[in-house]
């Protein structure tokens, strides 16, 4: 008579096995429908290129002869030319690097935040969609308070509070980032473990722990690559916004949002001051949005015909 434990074995060292197999086929083929996407809209290439570009010039900046913080008084306020090419700002600073520099920070900035956002959010979401009963509901309404703050007013407010720095700022965007991905991953997670490949790992007595890594997780990058490439926009506006209300990025080191703060006191008689930390805003946050919305064309489920 064969042995039923011995068939449960064979079963659950089979599926263990295609699993990864199925995740990696299942991720390979996220990131060619992706590339597809990407390819059949110019205006998302073209977001792309320029957001490739703006990222590497920022990590060249180092290369720039100016120093970004040398002070020149003989220098201040001069024009567009060959050897400065944003012209210098009222302490004769190169401006053109300072702008790359400022970009290096607001980028830092923005892909730390993502990161700690969609870590936090991810864990608290799987977690709460795979325990459900009360956990749930906790966790659940946890969140629903943070989406209910008004987190610009709270933001500023620990800001003056605390420490002003890089990692302050970073804390206090995920701390107010996290609850909108928290919402996304616990729904995908409610309905994934409902499928019968997940049933099937609890019969073969898969822990816990196990399911949620092998198969919540690979099965839900989809969503959570939307929600960081939309989240890494998000902080850049924020922390433009709390540096450009002195709350974000001290002196003197540069970010888009302090140099959109310098730039006030000469708008009028020098507005080139304000114009190029704001294109690159503009650019960097409008380009995350478009790869946003191409992200959710082609990770959404497709109907066949």
């Amino acid at each position: 008579m064969v042995n039923k434990q011995e068939i449960k074995d064979e079963l659950f060292e089979r599926l263990e096995k295609e699993g990864p197999k199925q995740c990696a086929a299942k991720s390979q083929s996220v990131w060619i429908s992706i590339w597809k996407e990407l390819r059949s809209n110019k205006v998302a290439m073209l977001s792309l290129s320029l957001l490739i570009i703006l990222i590497i010039a920022a990590l060249l900046a180092p290369l720039s002869p100016y120093d970004p913080y040398a002070l020149d008084s003989t220098q201040r306020l001069q024009g567009i030319s060959k050897t400065h090419w944003f012209g210098t700002d009222e302490y004769g600073r190169d401006y053109f690097t300072r702008t790359l520099y400022g970009g290096r920070v607001s980028l830092l900035v923005g892909f730390m935040s993502m990161i700690m956002t969609v870590v936090i959010g991810t864990l608290i979401g799987v977690f709460s969609g795979y325990v459900g009963g009360r956990v749930d509901t906790f966790l659940m309404s946890f969140t629903d308070i943070f989406l209910a703050l008004p987190s610009m007013l709270l933001m500023v407010i620990l800001n003056t509070f605390l420490k002003p720095g890089l990692p302050t700022l970073i804390i206090v965007l995920s701390l107010f980032s996290w609850a909108s991905v928290a919402r996304i991953t616990r729904a995908e997670t409610m309905s994934l473990k409902e499928r019968d490949f997940v049933i099937a790992s609890k019969n073969l007595g898969a822990s816990n722990s196990r399911i949620i890594m092998r198969h919540i997780i690979p099965n839900i990058i989809g969503p959570v690559i939307v929600a960081a490439s939309l989240s890494v926009a998000s902080a850049i506006l924020t922390e433009s916004s709390l540096s450009f209300l002195g709350l974000g990025v001290q002196i003197p080191r540069a970010s888009w949002g302090s140099m959109l703060q310098g730039a006030q006191v000469h708008i009028l008689d020098y507005p080139l001051l304000a114009v190029f930390p704001g294109i690159m805003i503009l650019i960097t946050v409008l380009s995350f949005n478009l790869l946003g919305d191409v992200l959710r064309n082609a990770l959404e489920p497709k109907v066949a015909d």
